[in-house]
């Protein structure tokens, strides 16, 4: 810890942005930074009719959004400077964290109630949602797993098996909350972590089989789940027009609005009352009606521009034998990946009414600052990728098993060429 405090200190604001080039390991930040001053752009434009009625101030959610802002910077930078070696070792640490932020938004004064889930934690200054802990903490175990126990995980169902102990706890209080949106998300970034982790084809098509049938098991559940569906299947009928259809219409009438290049900037009528959740979950759907197919397709791009610079990294990183880096940045890729997929589904009417945000466009002050952070954490992997000397030896033996000369030599021979 004194480590990581001190380099944080010899490490001004100036030097990180000299070392910020597009042909070098930090291309992830110029997507990222646009990701940011977009996402304002469309929270400053999709809040102002309901910021206006609640606070008398169309201005009041675009002035909170440049706080998050400024936080998210600030995490992005700090994070950016933080040893992939000091995150394997608080590992378990970070596992406490995330159960104790599920667990804690049951207790009344700390958990924050919106709309019948209980999913965030009331800090006073900033509520937090506490899947989006979970999520990163689940990366980081399965990382930490996969580069331990590789052989395990991929010659026998016991280690193939064990993640899941901790996963189906974490999903166990996700769903209590509930929020299966998120556990969608965390389980899907598990198992593509593991499938690129090697694990055996059966193994895996088996695990994912189980997946579905118990998502499928869990989605008719609750009623308000079924009803979700069947408003999906046909949201303009009668029935679900004006009730659990209602968010889905009128974000297809936003979307059909917009045609090729919108009513304009700032002139949305579907952010006025229409449509609820327009700045937060829906806000894909007002910039796409205000900017048009041109704005939507911009959007788009931005982030698969981010996605597909993650993916790059975790693929040097593997080819370099940093599997440490590599397990990290595909799970954060495949995060990100899902949650954007997840939303623009539930906007275009691809996917049942889920409750989650686009990632770097949404308001809200957790999302945004963890999103950052994991940006920041994939600028890391990049920063050791080009620097291998930072790397300290990965793969430990486990615990009371001998190496052989021949394991022995090789890891020598790694550690000559990352010296050299």
């Amino acid at each position: 810890m004194t480590e990581l405090i001190a380099s944080l200190k010899t490490t001004s604001l100036k030097q990180f942005i000299e070392r910020l080039n597009w042909q070098s390991k930090n291309r992830l930040f110029f997507p990222w930074l646009a990701l940011m001053c977009l996402g304002w752009l469309m929270v400053a434009s999709a809040s102002t009719g309901i910021a206006e009625y609640y606070t008398g101030n169309e201005h009041y959610f675009a002035i909170r959004h440049v706080v998050y802002l400024l936080l998210g910077i600030s995490a992005l930078f700090v994070v950016s400077q933080i040893p992939l070696r000091w995150w394997s070792q608080v590992e378990p640490l970070l596992l406490l964290i995330a159960f104790m932020g599920l667990i804690l938004v049951f207790v009344p004064g700390i958990g924050h109630e919106v709309n019948g889930s209980q999913r965030w934690l009331n800090l006073g200054f900033i509520k937090i949602q506490a899947s989006e802990i979970a999520k990163l903490s689940a990366v980081f175990f399965i990382s930490g797993y996969l580069v331990r126990r590789k052989d395990e995980v991929q010659q026998s169902w016991s280690g193939f098996l064990k993640p899941f102990l901790i996963l189906g706890a974490m999903v166990f209080l996700l769903l209590m909350e509930p929020d299966f949106g998120a556990v969608v998300v965390l389980m899907g970034a598990a198992l593509v972590q593991l499938f690129l982790g090697g694990v055996k084809a059966g193994q895996f098509f088996l695990l994912l089989t189980i997946t579905l049938i118990l998502s499928a098991i869990a989605l008719t559940a609750e009623s308000y789940r079924v009803e979700r569906l069947m408003a999906y299947l046909n949201p303009w009928s009668p029935e679900h027009v004006y009730g659990t259809g209602y968010q889905l219409t009128q974000s297809l009438i936003a979307f059909g609005r917009g045609e090729w290049f919108g009513v304009g900037l700032g002139e949305s009528v579907q952010k006025l009352f229409y449509l609820p959740e327009a700045h937060t979950d829906f806000v894909f759907a007002i910039w796409a009606e205000e900017t048009g197919l041109v704005g939507g397709v911009l959007a788009l791009a931005l982030l698969a521009c981010l996605i597909g610079f993650i993916w790059h990294t975790a693929w040097r990183a593997q080819q370099q034998g940093q599997l440490y880096g590599a397990y990290v940045a595909i799970g954060i890729g495949a995060l990100l990946a899902l949650q954007i997929i997840i939303n623009l589904g539930v906007n275009i009417g691809l996917l049942p009414t889920k409750g989650l945000t686009l990632p770097f466009y949404s308001y809200g002050g957790s999302s945004l600052l963890v999103c950052c952070a994991m940006v920041g954490i994939v600028m890391r992997v990049a920063h050791e990728i080009d620097n291998p000397s930072l790397v300290v030896e990965e793969e430990k033996p486990v615990a009371g098993k001998k190496r052989s000369g021949k394991e022995k030599s090789s890891q020598k021979i790694k550690k000559e060429r990352n010296d050299d």
